[in-house]
């Protein structure tokens, strides 16, 4: 017999981390972020087919003061970089990232100095979203899965501590042009791959 059942009907028991977290989860307000061609399948998931508002996510902030969830959707140059730092900075706290697309998580197809070989090296990612470009279903997901970290998240001094290791771990990561490759391009050199 617990305390559950001595309690009259219509009281329910749970913690502040629990509610706060509910909270949190069901009031979100995304950054407008859109960089490349993931940026459309982010407008889309606005439209009234997919209905982001369901979400309690409707109003897609034009400034970071009013946002805690910046989509990076597309490629992030090395001159775009200080501004999504900046903007990243200028958001309230708890606040998180969603990595849209296979350019914004890991430079995909632009291997080179232009870009940014994976927006983790600037801000701490806490979704990456595969796909080029990924479909709105997908970032629909990827939406769910973040309500699922913010309602088990912690408060105060542990959710700081928390951010604060993840972003070191980020920095101190290696960059992608600094890794081992993992397959041979000689060995293709001359060949018809189209054949």
């Amino acid at each position: 017999m617990g305390l559950e059942e001595k309690l009259p009907a219509g009281i329910a028991l749970t913690t502040l981390e629990n509610v706060v977290g509910y909270m949190r989860k069901a009031s979100i307000w995304p950054a407008t972020f859109g960089l490349a061609c993931c940026a459309i399948e982010m407008m889309a998931v606005g439209t009234p087919y997919y209905d982001l508002a369901r979400f309690g996510m409707e109003r897609f902030a034009a400034t970071p003061r009013q946002a805690d969830l910046m989509i990076v959707a597309g490629r992030v140059s090395q001159k775009m970089a200080p501004v999504v730092r900046q903007v990243y900075d200028q958001m309230a706290n708890p606040k998180w990232v969603i990595s849209m697309g296979v350019c914004a998580s890991s430079g995909g197809m632009f291997n080179n100095y232009a870009i940014v070989q994976g927006v983790d090296h600037i801000i701490p990612v806490d979704i990456y979203l595969p796909g080029c470009p990924p479909r709105p279903e997908m970032l629909l997901n990827a939406i769910i899965e973040l309500h699922e970290q913010i309602q088990s998240s912690k408060l105060g001094v542990n959710r700081e501590a928390a951010a604060r290791a993840a972003e070191q771990a980020a920095l101190r990561a290696t960059p992608t042009e600094q890794m081992a490759p993992t397959h041979d391009h000689e060995s293709l050199v001359g060949r018809n791959l189209l054949a």
